[in-house]
Order: structure tokens, then sequence, then C-alpha cells
């Protein structure tokens, strides 16, 4: 429970706000003290002016009415140090001479009054009598006030910290409930989803347009990705073996007859079964490291030299530039071999390879003069086994895996692949590839 993103979270916001408030409450404690002591430093010197005051004015050292000790201590030091007049009481307290200090800034001091011990706040006025005595008018005021207030102050602070933090801990461990509320439901989900099997369910997106719900989006995404590529491969694996089946059971049979009757033995059509068994697993193999995510070291490849050597009988060049891609030369040659026999397997009589390129796009189009693609078929001839001639026989028309093998390449490649009408009839499969960068 500890480990868990709400518990984290709530120590978290309660730390954080605890040690807030312990600094905010210091800072408080702190200002409120200097704050009193500041007005018992004010008080006392307007006490002490008032009787430096009288003295000044002339009235006797004895006549002064000094206020009781309790409330308001007063002392009339004269420069030898002598007591000339004290607050009723005061007892234990010295005072420096004018001689030993001059600065009569207001301190604090420890003084007993009536046999009670106490702080007060003192400050000193100097003053000068009429006969010529100068004397300095200790007054100070007591530090209870102050005392009291800050201790009021810590306590309530003391009490009302822990409440307050109880308040932010359980907000904070509501309002996280709340907020991975759907990301509970959402693993949850995933959770019966992997269980069942069952790529068809969606995670629920919650309303709210925040993370968490870009989150279920993003999830019901991958679950659909996942859910077409379980798809293609068990469309993938179906249609490998029922054409793994059929030169599979010819070769069989062509075995047993001729196990039976030597004399019937056709070494020759054993050997084409064979080559296009070995084609076909070859084929099925690299499809299958396409989709498991088969990616070469990509090298510089000139595509000039690629199509000039993949040049035979019966096929016109037409190279008009010298583009460098990048990416596997063997595998790109693969494709221009693919395309080459697909062409010269539809075409009647004529087959142009073509290369140029257009901005920063090398475009390679294999062109042949046959009966051309249908519009509606124009995607769906790089779909895996997909054969638009059903009467043509499978040795004519191949597995239906080249144009597949193209289109897997040129993607991986980071290009395109479609299929045209040439200008004169026929079709044109045109690939595109993106340059590669200058050295």
């Amino acid at each position: 429970m500890l480990g868990s993103v709400r518990a984290r979270t709530t120590l978290a916001a309660t730390a954080v706000v605890a040690v807030a408030l312990v600094a905010v409450g210091v800072a408080v404690v702190w200002l409120l003290q200097a704050e009193l002591t500041r007005n018992a430093a004010v008080r006392a010197e307007v006490a002490a002016r008032e009787v430096a005051t009288r003295v000044a004015a002339g009235t006797p050292f004895g006549g002064l009415d000094l206020p009781d000790a309790d409330e308001q201590p007063v002392q009339v030091v004269d420069e030898g140090g002598r007591v000339r007049a004290a607050s009723e009481g005061l007892r234990d307290v010295t005072f420096p001479t004018s001689d030993e200090d001059d600065d009569p800034a207001p301190s604090t001091r420890v003084v007993t009054v009536d046999g009670k011990t106490a702080e007060y706040r003192f400050a000193a006025v100097r003053a000068e009598a009429p006969d010529g005595t100068d004397v300095t008018v200790h007054a100070g005021v007591p530090l209870d006030t102050r005392r009291e207030a800050v201790g009021t102050v810590r306590e309530a602070m003391l009490v009302g910290l822990p409440v307050l933090l109880a308040v932010v801990a359980a907000v904070t461990w509501l309002v996280t409930r709340r907020a991975l509320r759907p990301v509970e439901a959402i693993r949850g989900e995933l959770a019966e989803i992997t269980a069942a099997g069952d790529l068809a369910r969606r995670v629920p997106v919650p309303r709210s347009r925040d993370e968490v719900a870009r989150l279920a989006a993003t999830t019901n995404a991958t679950l659909a990705a996942l859910e077409r590529s379980v798809a293609r491969q068990r469309d993938f694996v179906a249609d490998a073996s029922h054409e793994l089946r059929s030169p599979i059971a010819s070769l069989r049979a062509e075995l047993e007859v001729a196990q039976a009757h030597p004399e019937l033995l056709d070494v020759d059509g054993l050997a084409d079964e064979v080559v296009r068994l070995q084609g076909l697993a070859a084929d099925l193999l690299l499809l299958a490291r396409l989709d498991a995510g088969d990616r070469p070291a990509p090298e510089r490849v000139a595509l000039a030299d690629l199509v000039r050597g993949a040049a035979r009988p019966g096929v016109a060049m037409a190279v008009e530039a010298e583009p460098v891609v990048l990416g596997s030369r063997t595998r790109l040659e693969r494709v221009v071999n693919n395309l080459l026999d697909n062409a010269v397997r539809h075409a009647r009589s004529a087959v142009r390879l073509e290369l140029t390129s257009a901005g920063d796009t090398a475009v390679l189009r294999v062109v042949d003069d046959g009966s051309g693609v249908a519009p509606a078929d124009r995607e769906r001839i790089f779909e895996r086994f997909v054969r638009l001639d059903e009467a043509r026989s499978r040795d004519a028309g191949g597995a239906g895996l080249g144009l597949a093998i193209v289109r897997d390449l040129v993607e991986a490649h980071g290009g395109t692949v479609a299929a045209r009408e040439a200008p004169g009839g026929g079709a044109a499969m045109e690939v595109r590839l993106p340059l590669a960068r200058p050295e």
C-alpha cells in the first residue's frame, strides 16, 4: 500500500505542507515576539521620558511619584551610580553609569520586584536637574504579555498543525483516488483482455480531456494495432500453410509414384517443385523477418548502379539520375527484381525500367505493356497471397508474394510503392525512396 502512487503522493504532499507550515509558524512566532518586544521598548522609553521631563522641570527626586514596580519599574541613577529615586519594591537590578554605557539603547533585564523575578524591557533617558545634577532615568515594561501571547500562538500552532496536516492528507488521498480511478479501470480492463485473449475489447476512455484520457485513447489504438497484427499474422500462417501444402503434396505424390515405378521418375519435374518450394520458403521467411522488425544496418546505395546491375534481355533501361539512398543493397535489389519479374510475367512484348529523381526523392518505375491493373485492384495487389487472375496456373502466377514483399521492403526504407496506369496502356509500378543526405 505504501508503494502505491496514491500513498506516495499523499506522503509527499503532507510532508511539503508540514515543512511549509513549520517554516511559516516559526516566522510568525519570531515576528510576533519581535513586534511585542519593540512595543514594550517604546512604552518603556515613553515612561522614562515622562520621568526625565519632571526631573528637568525641577521636581525633587523624593517627589517624583514613580509608578509601582510591578507595572512599570523606574530607577533614577546619577553619574556616580547612586540611586536617587526608584519604584517601591524594586530590587536586584543594576544599570551601567553614563560613563560605562554611552548607548542608552533599550535592553532586557531580569529584575526582582517584591520577591518575584521577571523579565522587563528597559529604556534609558538622560536628564539634567536644575541644580546641574546629571541623571539617567531607567524605566521598564514587563514582558509577561509578550511571553503569554507567544505561548498562546505556539500552543495554537502545535494543536492546529496536526489537524491541518490530517486534513491535507485526507483531501490528497481522496483527490488522488478519484484521479486514479480511471487508471485503475484501464488496468483492470487490460488484465481481463490479457486473461481472455480478446483483442477486440477496448479500455474505457474517461470523458475528461486530460492525460488519463489520452492514455486510454493511446492504449485503445495500441490494442487495435495489435489486433490487426495478430489477425494479419493468423492469416499469414493460414495462407502460408495452404501455399506450402500444395507443392509438398505434389512433391510427395511424385516421389511415391517414382518409388513404386522407378521408370516413371521425372527428375526435372521434381527439381522444379523443389526450386519452387525453396523460393516460397525463402519468401515466407523474409516476410516473417520483416514482420518481426528485422532491419539490417543501413548503407549508402547508388540506385543507378543497382538498376544497371539488374539489366536482363528484353528490358529497356532509362537511367536519368544518379540518386543515392540509405538502406540495404540486397533488399533493394530484391525490390527491383520482384518488380521486373512481375512486369515480365504480365507484359505482352515490352518492359521498361526508369530511374529519375524529384526533389529529395528517388523515383523508380517499372512499366509493361500488358493488360494493366484495374483501379479497384491497385491497392489489393500488394496484399499477401493475392492473385488477380485466379485462372492463371500457380507456376505462371507465383504464390502472390512478390508485390507484397516489394511493399514491405519499400516501407521499411521509408518509401512508398503504388500501381498506376502506363501512358501507352499496361501497368506502371512506381517506387519512391527518400534520398540520403550528402556525406
